[in-house]
Formats: structure tokens, sequence, C-alpha cells
């Protein structure tokens, strides 16, 4: 792909002493646990449900099921437009989660998935300011033109860079929760890791907005779960990836839903054979993880507006090329 765009990587570990840097989005969810009074307790918290899911799940020849752990590192993307220089004006673009599996019984480091909790400012600006100010006195929702080209150019052209391949030999795989919005219906299909399938009734501006990065989504509820996730990915979900990293992408991101979504993902009641994702279902367990989702909702809100003044205007004739897909 010709692009004007370049990027800069940087990976840091997320582990009981993680304190988000200075150009972490502060909606990202695993900076939201990391503040506070009970950071080290939420995180401590947060990573054994990972360990321990993980462990439940890779149970053959791990008797006791303490073999594995996850060590995890977030990945900051940069990007710079047309000339900047990458490490002065350089944007916080993007930042993923990757997964590393440490077997305990062999002394192995394993590569897990990229991609998993994924935020981006861009996105911020999309969703909070570009398709509010588009709606505003509107009776139903109106979608902008071109919604969501920019900032699928900015993943694609991420992906294909010598950056991106020089640190991950696979693509993303992105999972996110069902939306409650919708309502999904159990498929016959099964997957020895990933569970039953589930299907939606309608498409998502979600999955819309992730089809212009070039991700497909497939919704599945892995063994003893009690709702489907969302996984986005390209190519084949079910061979381009080997079962333990499925597994990580799997114990990492329900139990960080656990922590977001208790009502949907620490549900006392499984999702039936049709189910409808509500976040009013009373019927649920706390982790005992402290998460501020109204907090969330309202710094969203505030980083659209820094990725407007610091990325969007400042850049807009580039980046309307680059959403059209033409290159100088």
């Amino acid at each position: 792909m010709t692009t004007e765009f370049q990027f800069s990587i940087t990976c840091s570990p997320f582990n009981e002493q993680y304190q988000p840097c200075e150009n972490t989005r502060t909606t990202t969810n695993f900076a939201n646990l990391a503040r506070g009074h009970n950071r080290v307790q939420n995180l401590r918290a947060a990573l054994r449900m990972i360990d321990n899911r993980f462990n439940a799940l890779a149970h053959w020849d791990n008797p006791n099921q303490n073999r594995y752990r996850l060590a995890l590192d977030i990945v900051s993307v940069a990007v710079g437009v047309a000339g900047q220089n990458i490490t002065g004006d350089a944007f916080p673009n993007i930042e993923m989660l990757n997964t590393h599996i440490v077997d305990t019984a062999t002394n192995k480091r394993l590569p897990g998935v990229v991609g998993n909790n994924f935020s981006s400012y861009v996105r911020d600006y999309d969703f909070s300011i570009l398709l509010p100010s588009h709606n505003a006195g509107g009776q139903q929702l109106a979608v902008p033109k071109d919604f969501g080209a920019l900032h699928g150019k900015l993943f694609q052209a991420l992906i294909s860079s010598q950056e991106y391949q020089q640190q991950f030999t696979k693509l993303p795989v992105i999972c996110l929760s069902v939306s409650s919005a919708k309502r999904y219906r159990r498929l016959s299909n099964q997957h020895p890791i990933l569970g039953v399938e589930y299907e939606v009734n309608e498409s998502s501006l979600t999955e819309q907005y992730f089809e212009k990065m070039g991700l497909r989504v497939r919704y599945f509820m892995p063994p003893n779960s009690v709702a489907p996730l969302a996984f986005y990915f390209i190519g084949d979900l079910l061979t381009d990836y080997t079962n333990l990293e499925l597994i990580s992408t799997i114990s990492t991101m329900e139990s960080f839903q656990k922590i977001y979504r208790p009502e949907i993902y620490n549900a006392n009641s499984v999702a039936g054979v049709n189910y409808q994702p509500s976040l009013d279902q009373p019927d649920h367990s706390l982790t005992g993880v402290v998460y501020d989702r109204e907090e969330r909702s309202q710094l969203a809100v505030e980083q659209g507006k820094f990725a407007e003044a610091n990325f969007i205007k400042p850049y807009q004739a580039q980046l309307k090329q680059q959403a059209a897909g033409r290159a100088h």
C-alpha cells in the first residue's frame, strides 16, 4: 500500500506496576484500571483472572491448572503525516494489547496474539464528535459519507507497514463485547476453543466501521462462558491461529469484559439459543475490580476533541486524500 503515513511502535508491559504514560488515552480500558488508591489491587486481580481463565481453557497436560501465565504488552502506535518528524510530531493514534504465553512446564515463552483490546483517538473523534454533530436535530441515525474511511486507511497502512511487520508475524485479532442493541442466534457450528457460534440479526455500525479497517466479525461463546464475544479478524480466524493463541485472546478479553460489562459477561445465566444482551440485567455478579464506566464515556468526547484539534484539522487536506485512497 502506498501511503504518506509513518508509524512508530512502542511496547510497554501491562503488569502490577503499570502506570499509564502521558500519551495513553485515558479512556483506554486498561488505563482505567490503573488509577486511584486501588490500582495495584485492580491490576493484580485482573491479571489473576486472565491467568486462571487461560489455564481453565488450556486444560490438557495441565492437571493443576497452573501451567501457563500470560505476559501482556501495551502496543502504542504513533502516526506521522507527510514528512513529519515521527519522534517529535507524531500523533498517538492506536493502542492494542499483545499477549505472550509463558509455559512454566517447558520454560518457553510463546507468541500470543496482538490486537485484543483496541483503542483509537480517531475512532473517538468519529463516534463522539463527528457522528453526533452530523445527527444534531435529527430523528433517525444518519451516517456521514465516508464515515470511518480515514480510520480504516490508517489501520490498513499500519498493518502493511514495515514497522508492524518487523514486530508481529500475524495480523491482529480484536475482541469486543456484543451489542446490547442487537439480537443473536446460536448456530450448530462449534469450535473446541472458541466454542459455539452465534450470528447477529443485522449489521451494526461498529461492524461497518471495522469493515473499513479490513476486518470481518464472527461471534463465539467459549466453553463455560455466559455470553458470546465478537472477534474481528482478517483471513481465517479458525485456522490462522493456534489453540493457545486463541486462548490468549479469549482469556484476556473475557476477563476484561467481566470487569467492564458484568451485566453481560458475569451474568448468572447463560445466553440461550436466542440472545439479546442487556446492561440492565440485575442478575449478575461483580468482580470486585473498580472500573469507572461513566468517566470513560465523558472522556471519549474530550479525546475526540483532542484528535480533531491535533490531527484531523491540521492535516485535513492530506487526510482527505488518504481516506479517498489517493496518495501523492
